[in-house]
C-alpha cells in the first residue's frame, strides 16, 4: 500500500467514523422519543434538537462513499 492509498484509507476511516457518531445521535433521539416522551409535546420538543442538522449528517456518508469511489473503485464496486 502506498502513501496515498493509506491517507486516503484514512480519510475514508474518518468520514465512516464521523457519519457514525452523529447519526447514532439521531438513533439516539430516536429512541429516547419511545422512553423519555411523555406527551406529544415532548416528543416535539426531542424531534426538533436534531431538526437543524439531521440532514447534514447524511453529507458524511455521501461523501465517504465519493471518496471511497475516487480513490478505490474497487471497494465502491463491491
Amino acid at each position: 500500500m502506498t502513501a496515498l492509498q493509506f491517507l486516503w484509507f484514512i480519510l475514508i476511516g474518518v468520514l465512516f467514523a464521523g457519519f457514525f457518531f452523529l447519526d447514532g445521535f439521531d438513533y439516539g433521539v430516536g429512541m429516547a422519543t419511545k422512553t423519555l416522551a411523555q406527551n406529544d409535546a415532548e416528543r416535539t420538543q426531542l424531534i426538533r434538537t436534531i431538526g437543524p442538522v439531521w440532514d447534514g449528517n447524511e453529507v458524511w456518508l455521501i461523501t465517504a462513499g465519493g471518496a471511497m469511489f475516487a480513490s478505490f473503485p474497487y471497494w465502491y464496486a463491491s
